[in-house]
């Protein structure tokens, strides 16, 4: 390859890249094309390494590189660039991208709490055998309404918030492993299923269903969510495809910790109608329509936002400029 030539085709690039890295502020705009010219030259630094390794040239590129990549965090850290980013392009791109996977995950779970509610209450004596007749009494007159009013309403909104990121947390932090996930999913089921078979005998279904799906849509979906990022972790390094177990184990790694962060958002929304719309004295049908309100809201939000992100080249990924001059060279 003549390098003086290829100097030549590219140096106006590298001259447009160091001008946005000395510019003070930069708009939106000029931020996505410092991370398109930062590929680039990433890209025109690997070659030149490769074919016709010249020390000047690749002493003032590295050098440049460097200077884009600080340039591009104080960017981002200093306007709502990387929020927008992140809310609009990056959360929403991944959840569409492994969509299969939690929906999957979702209609399994569905399916396996019908039937775990249909066997229950074929089998009334099963329940004798999980609760005492007393106990069964407390749970179907006083602990589940109750469960939703003992507490004041921004109290129980924080703990009920903490204790959904636990079990979502758990679902991706374990999703190396696999196995783990399935049995937080079927233990937070089976949960649904023995209370909701108890309630529905003893006549209180109605009550049971009123006070679950105005959150309870929103807060299992993002439950689903982390148990299949979760899941697709691990099998990411069982069948990592055409990358490297390691390349593609950190690439889900990388987008399951994006799916972790947008959950928290999620989960405050479910939270918040838990606390302050379920325990309302709102008809039933006010509140269940509250929650599908909620859950359309985040379907259109993956299916719409994210299907348009994704169809721009986002993975959900973290953004190509802070991963280092050779993992992009590479990409």
């Amino acid at each position: 390859m003549d390098l003086d030539a290829y100097v030549l085709a590219h140096h106006a690039e590298w001259e447009r890249l160091e001008a946005l890295t000395k510019k003070r502020r930069l708009d939106g705009r000029e931020s996505d094309e410092l991370v398109e010219k930062y590929q680039r030259v990433a890209t025109h630094l690997s070659v030149i390494r490769t074919a016709t390794p010249d020390a000047t040239v690749i002493t003032y590129l590295s050098l440049l590189l460097s200077r884009a990549r600080n340039r591009a965090g104080r960017a981002r850290g200093s306007t709502w660039h990387g929020v927008r980013t992140f809310a609009l392009e990056r959360f929403p791109a991944a959840l569409y991208r492994l969509r299969w996977w939690w929906l999957g995950t979702m209609a399994a779970n569905v399916v396996v709490t019908a039937v775990m509610m249909w066997w229950l209450l074929d089998h009334p004596n099963v329940e004798q055998t999980l609760l005492s007749p007393r106990d069964v009494d407390q749970l179907v007159n006083h602990d589940v309404s109750g469960y939703y009013s003992q507490y004041a309403a921004t109290h129980f909104a924080a703990e009920v918030w903490t204790n959904n990121v636990w079990v979502t947390a758990l679902c991706l932090a374990l999703g190396v492993l696999g196995l783990p996930v399935i049995y937080l999913l079927f233990q937070n089921i089976a949960n649904l299923a023995v209370i909701g078979s108890i309630m529905i005998r003893h006549g209180h279904g109605a009550q049971f269903w009123g006070l679950i799906l105005p959150h309870g849509m929103l807060e299992l979906t993002a439950v689903f969510v982390a148990g299949g990022v979760g899941l697709r972790l691990f099998w990411s390094w069982v069948e990592p495809g055409d990358l490297t177990r390691a390349q593609s184990f950190a690439l889900e790694g990388r987008t399951a910790g994006t799916v972790a962060l947008g959950l928290v958002g999620v989960l405050a929304v479910s939270g918040l109608i838990e606390a302050f719309v379920t325990p309302s004295p709102l008809p039933t049908w006010g509140r269940i329509a509250i929650g599908v309100l909620a859950e359309a809201t985040f379907l259109a939000y993956v299916f719409v936002l994210g299907r348009q992100a994704f169809l721009r080249g986002h993975t959900g990924d973290i953004d190509p400029a802070l991963l280092g001059d050779r993992v992009v060279a590479q990409a």
